[in-house]
């Protein structure tokens, strides 16, 4: 799910390139903790059986992320700026915990590589969003339908278990979070154009922000582990 806030545009006013590092800098340090509690996890057999092995502690856990995510975006404003990068952490780390399946289903090389690509796309698109003069407010509703389908498939998919329908929501899926990537990161420049009140407000920003970008990389990284990812 992506959380996405709107803006209005004001390309008069100067973009702090200081907000725009801070967002990027806490979601890399949010895929850094994910990524090392993933590895951790998946390296401990007591742990993996803990988790995966009963479907009350896995279940819990990713209502637990979701409660999380919901907790961020929608209670930011009645946050403490240290109560919401310390939220952001911890689900970090929690998504790390149950993205350890994947080490459990796919190789690690195949892991790797589809990390790179990810990333890589990730990048370009985020790039292409912070510099084109375009506007990408209009692709909103397009990304929003799109990401609606997306779930709604994957949801009825759980039930049919039909291999060209999780083929097809993975597709739509990339399509939709790659334009996401674009369209918030240009959000997140705009956010940084309007200024703040106070340092506390522009780091519960910077947090809101961070946690925008990283859904979209995550759910890049998954479609595409889906799709070409090397099955065990």
């Amino acid at each position: 799910m992506n959380s996405s806030v709107s803006y209005p545009i004001d390309r008069a006013v100067a973009v702090p390139a200081e907000f725009v590092r801070r967002v990027f800098a806490w979601m890399f340090a949010g895929l850094a903790l994910t990524s090392v509690t993933a590895l951790y996890t998946a390296g401990s057999p007591a742990l993996l059986q803990a988790i995966f092995g009963n479907k009350l502690v896995f279940y819990a856990l990713v209502f637990g992320e979701l409660g999380l995510v919901i907790a961020i975006s929608g209670a930011i404003n009645r946050l403490s700026a240290g109560a919401a990068t310390g939220l952001f952490l911890l689900y970090s780390a929690l998504n790390g915990v149950t993205l350890a399946s994947i080490f459990l289903v796919y190789t690690g090389g195949s892991i790797a590589a589809t990390f790179f690509v990810s990333a890589v796309t990730f990048g370009a698109m985020s790039l292409y969003g912070y510099v084109t003069k375009k506007d990408l407010t209009s692709w909103g509703s397009f990304l929003f339908m799109g990401l609606i389908g997306v779930v709604i498939a994957s949801l009825v998919n759980m039930f049919l278990h039909s291999p060209m329908v999780a083929w097809v929501a993975s597709v739509c899926g990339v399509i939709v979070f790659v334009g996401l990537t674009a369209y918030d990161t240009q959000k997140i420049k705009v956010l940084g154009a309007a200024g703040f009140g106070d340092d506390s407000s522009r780091r519960k920003a910077s947090i809101l922000g961070a946690l925008t970008l990283y859904l979209d990389f995550i759910n890049i990284f998954l479609m595409l582990l889906n799709l070409f990812g090397r099955r065990r």
